[in-house]
């Protein structure tokens, strides 16, 4: 496997990935971080799996992050901030199965490992949706592993920017019954042309009584403002050397009002800073400077 990400300068409407290229290579990166975040005296959550991705892939930058981690609070701001979001859709899944939903499909899946990590109901289904070459890392990494799903789970091999409908149904998805989405980080990746698709289709799979989450660290990825942010704080690296500018679109969706506007009734947005106050923690400076240019959003909304 390359030991080193491969960055086009530009995106275009089929552009594939693996999980070391192109925007594959963000799952890997959040998995970095995830993997240093459980390691910080009071994690939000425990993603144990999320090492193991990393020691597959053979990137030296993360290997190198993780073999020295750093432990002030510029040093583990990404990892702190991917925690909470993290966490956030983490008690999303978790309510909607107390809720009595048996459906979860965890959109543009990437390396989450919520069908290994969560206490599921007996009786759930969590359908994974991406690329193929990225399921199939993930599949790979935990069989080798010997890592068994707390729930049923069933990849779905498609491309969020098409019609993955239909796969999805074919997979023994149930549109008569209630589903959780989790639509995590992505959006930035995707143009409002495809951001408008992806809802309307989970609109018109979605029964009265589904959930979903819609939600990101940062609205658009600026590598500019990442770079004035590492120089103020030198701690901080957020990517290596991975030009987010390059991978993201600028989009003018506003997705609580698509949902809103379309049949979902959509509870009060947060930000980081916000939940991070839920989960008992006073924000630092670093983490409020972060936000300020990433624009945080967590959605959530019931059909």
């Amino acid at each position: 496997m390359s030991t080193t990400p491969e960055f086009g300068s530009l995106r275009s409407d089929d552009d594939h990935w693996d999980i070391v290229s192109s925007v594959g290579y963000t799952a890997l990166l959040v998995a970095g971080w995830r993997a240093v975040h459980a390691r910080s005296p009071q994690p939000l959550v425990r993603d144990d799996y999320a090492q193991a991705f990393i020691a597959a892939s053979q990137d030296p930058y993360l290997a190198e992050v993780l073999a020295s981690p750093g432990t002030s609070e510029d040093q583990t701001a990404f990892p702190r901030l991917y925690g909470v979001q993290t966490r956030f859709f983490d008690d999303f899944f978790l309510a909607a199965g107390q809720a009595g939903v048996r459906q979860a499909v965890i959109v543009a899946a990437g390396l989450d490992s919520r069908a290994y990590r969560l206490d599921w109901p007996v009786g759930t289904t969590v359908f994974e949706i991406d690329l193929p070459k990225v399921l199939e890392f993930k599949s790979r990494v935990l069989a080798e592993r010997g890592a068994t799903p707390r729930a049923r789970r069933i990849e779905v091999a498609a491309d969020l920017r098409g019609e993955w409908s239909k796969p999805l149904e074919a997979a023994g998805f149930d549109v008569e019954r209630p589903g959780a989405w989790s639509v995590e980080g992505i959006l930035p990746y995707l143009t409002d042309d495809a951001q408008n698709t992806l809802f309307t289709l989970i609109s018109g799979l979605s029964a009265p009584g589904s959930r979903v989450a819609v939600g990101a660290l940062g609205t658009r990825l600026d590598h500019d403002q990442l770079e004035g942010l590492e120089a103020a704080h030198p701690g901080v690296n957020m990517s290596g050397s991975v030009d987010f500018s390059a991978l993201t679109y600028e989009p003018e969706s506003d997705p609580a009002a698509w949902l809103s506007s379309h049949g979902w009734a959509v509870e009060p947005i947060r930000n980081t800073l916000q939940l991070e106050a839920v989960y008992g923690m006073i924000p630092p400076e670093v983490d409020v400077k972060i936000d300020s240019f990433m624009r945080s959003q967590y959605i959530t909304a019931t059909r």
